[in-house]
């Protein structure tokens, strides 16, 4: 038939031309009647298209019919493909589409109506358990889908003119998933095997059991691809995650030690994610995650900081500390009552280190090793959270000023220890460090003005005995209480140690002028009042040797 329409479209263009022998065409009488004048070259309009045999259309869907069934039953086809899709082109130029897409859609439905037996008939089969059943149904999938696109690939000229010109109808493609949706997926009792199966399937590898993760991926992308994902397994997937993760949570929280638990939430949040990756659907991921983490770390914040979050303070577990940080920051209100505990825990381990008597020798020691311990807590635990740095300011502060004075008292004291002389434990740049951690904790004590009467005495006894270790250490540290509380608070320590360079040029000069050598070594401090710690007052007599010349030109030249 194509062959005949092809003559008669050149017989149509024949009757305008005329060849020569050698080759020339040349336009005939029936363009031009004038010689000489321009030639035309005319094409007629192309005679009706010719009528299609009678049984034409049958035959051709007979033809096409054994084609679709030998597909669909997995046998040879007797056709050329390219046959096969030049006889659909033929009938969709003849406007047979409509009926040849009726006709395709009848011939895949009957055929997936009569696979919906091979499941109804399950419960007879007593050999055939669950897993059976799910590599039965994946195959009758994929067989589904392997003929769909083979038959498409056929009438694809029909897809891609008729069907695609009419928006109401499905392509071949959709209408292959609809036929699958509706008369096997559809059915109640098919469609509930199926779904139990795969929950049997996940819950089996939950409890270490290993699956067939590629069976499982096939049927869930089945259940999306029909759009029936959500309300047929979705929905009872989490419901079941809940459940399992909800009892998983009470028996574990009894069982096991914080930190061995908190290990367990994280490798089960890892196995989720992977089978979110594996076979889930990822729209599945975030309610999932969301379930796991409500059952068990949600329900039992509370618990789990009440029972291990001040053994892993006192442990330095900075791994596990990390990990609870991690775990409570993926959980609504997990931080806020994490910083809280942290807090109390603070408040609680500091105060029995201030509040101890017995312990007062220590104090300012343990203090700075412990203010260093929530820093690196703070710093490589807790993700720098500006909430918890300053958390643990605040509990530093409260429980330090719970036992008023002494701490202040004991600072100074521990200050004067360092910088005194004979003390050879610390180079310049620890001396310096260790000042900046004292400097941490003072700022912390409210009575700095204890601390200033204490620090002042000490400092007159380094000063007047010759007893301080480094002036340079020294004048650091006024440095930094300058820097911290301001000059007032300073300006008679500073005074303190310009009567002590005065002093020390009056000494010079005096020795320089004195006639000859002296026995006697004799030193003498000018101080001035105010600056100096207040002393009882002590009559000294001195021995004449200190009255007679040379010794007698100091007061002269004073």
């Amino acid at each position: 038939m194509a062959e005949d329409i092809r003559q008669d479209k050149k017989a149509n263009f024949s009757a305008l031309t005329e060849h020569n022998n050698n080759g020339v065409t040349k336009i005939s009488g029936l363009a031009s009647n004038k010689t000489g004048a321009s030639k035309k070259l005319v094409i007629k309009n192309f005679k009706d298209r010719p009528k299609l045999a009678d049984n034409y259309t049958e035959d051709t869907w007979l033809k096409l019919r054994d084609a679709v069934g030998a597909i669909q039953n997995s046998t040879s086809i007797k056709y050329n493909l390219e046959e096969l899709y030049q006889a659909v082109e033929n009938l969709c130029s003849y406007k047979v589409s409509p009926t040849l897409y009726k006709q395709l859609r009848q011939v895949c439905e009957d055929h997936v109506q009569a696979q919906i037996h091979q499941f109804r008939e399950y419960p007879l089969h007593c050999s055939l358990d669950s897993l059976s059943f799910l590599k039965r149904m994946n195959r009758c999938w994929q067989d589904h889908c392997r003929q769909t696109i083979m038959i498409r690939s056929i009438f694809l000229f029909l897809d891609r003119t008729y069907v695609l010109q009419n928006s109401l109808l499905p392509s071949i493609w959709d209408t292959g998933l609809e036929l699958f949706r509706n008369h096997i997926v559809s059915d109640g009792a098919v469609q509930k095997r199926t779904v139990d199966g795969i929950l049997e399937q996940i819950e089996r590898e939950r409890n270490g059991e290993t699956v067939d993760r590629s069976l499982l991926r096939s049927l869930l992308g089945m259940l999306s691809d029909l759009q029936v994902y959500k309300e047929s397994f979705e929905e009872r997937f989490l419901m079941e995650t809940n459940r399992l993760y909800a009892a998983e949570g009470q028996r574990l929280m009894q069982e096991r030690d914080v930190p061995e638990y908190l290990h367990h939430v994280a490798r089960r949040l890892e196995e989720e994610n992977d089978r979110v990756i594996s076979y889930l659907d990822q729209s599945t991921q975030k309610p999932l995650i969301s379930n796991v983490e409500k059952q068990l770390l949600g329900e039992h914040m509370t618990a789990i900081l009440q029972k291990g979050l001040s053994i892993l303070l006192d442990g330095n577990r900075v791994m596990e500390l990390a990990l609870l940080y991690q775990l409570f920051s993926k959980v609504k209100g997990g931080l806020p009552t994490l910083l809280q505990h942290w807090r109390d825990y603070i408040k609680s381990f500091g105060g029995e280190i201030v509040g101890t008597p017995e312990k007062d020798k220590d104090m300012v020691q343990d203090l700075l090793d412990f203010k260093d311990k929530m820093d690196n807590v703070a710093q490589g635990c807790f993700n720098r959270n500006e909430s918890f740095i300053n958390a643990m300011k605040e509990a530093f502060e409260a429980f330090i000023n719970n036992r008023p004075n002494k701490p202040a008292e004991l600072i100074a004291k521990y200050v004067d220890c360092k910088l005194r002389a004979g003390n050879k434990e610390a180079t310049e740049e620890e001396m310096e460090r260790i000042l900046d951690k004292i400097m941490i904790i003072f700022r912390f004590i409210h009575g700095k003005d204890v601390f200033e009467a204490f620090y002042k005495k000490d400092l007159a006894k380094r000063l007047l005995v010759g007893k301080s270790a480094s002036v340079d250490a020294e004048k650091s540290m006024l440095s930094k209480l300058k820097h911290e509380c301001g000059a007032a608070f300073t300006s008679k320590l500073e005074g303190m140690f310009k009567d002590m360079e005065l002093s020390k040029d009056v000494m010079i000069q005096y020795k320089q002028n004195q006639s000859e050598p002296s026995q006697l070594e004799l030193t003498v401090n000018i101080l001035t009042m105010g600056y100096w710690p207040s002393y009882t007052p002590m009559e000294v007599h001195l021995p004449p040797e200190f009255l007679s010349p040379p010794s007698s030109l100091f007061p002269s030249l004073f």
